[in-house]
């Protein structure tokens, strides 16, 4: 009989779920999506439908993965035997699978600029950074060998295990998170003219909101916390059953939305004092930025220490999403998870590579009029993940044994046992009609 996987600490499985939902979705995505969705005001809102939406999600996934101690796939058989139910954590899978072939390809640019930062060669007075980004992505060699890199580094961590790989990285990759975190943000505000981008980010302005704004933060709210993918059904599977599941869910959310009030104050007051303005996409991290740092005094360190701390963050999240895979097939089996680390990371890798090109040799190669990596983007973001998220709402809504919930619930506080018909309510009605708003909004169907 094999022995089971476990977290050795609340702290360990803290920091790893909170460094999967992290990511480039917290530190990268925000910022973009509070700049083009009106400051201040985004950002209270976004809040707000991340304590009511988000995270009743999360702790949705929590007490599918504690009550039965087993990975997604696993975890649905035994709560609905008989029933198709488990196709969620195939979906989860699935999604991961995607979401990691892509993603990847954006962690080996991050080591790119990261090594190019090491080494001195990345900031230059009049250096034109959208083409030399334009270069980079467009090289199939570096492209390629970076992504590779990439997956290698996660395959080796996940395949440690849970203890040894996942929780001792995570133990080390947020905490450090954090303090390049402070760093970044006391020479952000030490910088003339900061305080305008302060005041952008933090003071709500409602005239600017619009109904299209209010959506895009009810969908940050459960995409930044990485539900809908059962990831964090398989991470709580690993959690002692003395632990309480609402205090580690608001610890998690607690730290998401500190990592995005992070992310907002060491970028706006930046790019404000320097005149600038936030841009979309790969554009605010790889063109944008290293022309603000270029402007600081000591811009090469602080750029360097910017990039590792997006590139800690893009690890923390691929280990959660290859865990997903691995977990679902290697049954705590220690020689299984070292082969499945291999195998399916590189299938993912191999998945990835027409992605790595779609932005040189495979660019005129389209699906719906999209690139690849576009495409599957859309894909991830805007289908696969409304979808799990409905579905693990209405599972745990409808589904889920109320006899194996309230024994969940015992070792919760009193205060939230009371809630329990509150939560029930909230999944059955308020999450799903939320989460159909939202991907007709993002689809087009929903005149704002």
């Amino acid at each position: 009989m094999q022995t089971k996987e476990q977290w050795t600490s609340k702290l360990g499985f803290i920091l790893a779920s909170a460094g999967s939902a992290i990511g480039l979705g917290a530190i990268w995505k925000f910022p973009n999506t509070v700049a083009t969705s009106g400051g201040g005001a985004f950002f209270l809102i976004f809040i707000l439908f991340t304590l009511l939406i988000g995270m009743p999600l999360l702790l949705a996934e929590f007490f599918i993965g504690r009550s039965t101690g087993k990975e997604a796939i696993s975890a649905y058989k035994d709560l609905a035997p008989k029933s198709k139910w488990h196709y969620v954590g195939y979906l989860g899978m699935a999604t991961c699978f995607l979401l990691l072939s892509f993603y990847s390809v954006v962690g080996g640019w991050i080591l790119l600029y990261f090594a190019r930062s090491l080494m001195g060669s990345l900031l230059h007075a009049g250096q034109a950074y959208g083409d030399l980004f334009n270069q980079t992505v467009a090289d199939p060699t570096f492209s390629v060998l970076a992504q590779f890199c990439f997956m290698l580094i996660t395959i080796l961590v996940v395949g440690m295990g849970v203890k040894r790989g996942i929780e001792r990285s995570s133990r080390i990759l947020m905490p450090g998170l954090f303090i390049l975190f402070v760093i970044l943000l006391i020479r952000s505000l030490t910088l003339p003219g900061m305080m305008e981008g302060v005041r952008y980010f933090l003071m709500p302005n409602f005239d600017n909101m619009t109904g299209a704004a209010v959506l895009n933060a009810l969908g940050q709210s459960f995409f930044c916390l990485s539900v809908g993918v059962s990831v964090m059904v398989t991470y709580s599977s690993y959690l002692s059953k003395k632990e309480s599941l609402t205090r580690s869910a608001i610890s998690v959310v607690s730290l998401n939305v500190l990592t995005s009030l992070m992310a907002g104050l060491a970028i706006f007051p930046a790019l404000f004092a320097l005149g600038m303005k936030p841009t979309e996409g790969p554009g605010l991290l790889f063109v944008t930025l290293p022309a603000v740092f270029e402007k600081m005094m000591g811009g090469g360190v602080f750029i360097a220490i910017f990039l590792a701390l997006f590139l800690f963050a893009t690890f923390t999240s691929a280990f959660s999403m290859l865990e997903i895979l691995v977990a679902g097939f290697s049954k705590n089996d220690p020689l299984k998870r070292k082969r499945l680390s291999w195998v399916f990371g590189g299938l993912i890798f191999l998945v990835g590579v027409p992605f790595a090109l779609s932005f040189g040799v495979l660019s005129d190669v389209t699906i719906f009029g999209k690139s690849l990596f576009d495409a599957a983007d859309f894909a991830v973001t805007n289908i696969l993940m409304p979808l799990g998220v409905f579905l693990i709402a209405i599972f745990v809504g409808y589904r889920f044994p109320r006899e194996r919930l309230l024994e969940e619930m015992k070792s919760e506080p009193k205060l939230w046992r009371k809630g329990l018909a509150v939560y029930i309510f909230l999944l059955r009605y308020i999450i799903p009609v939320a989460i159909i708003i939202v991907f007709l909004n993002v689809m087009g169907l929903l005149p704002v």
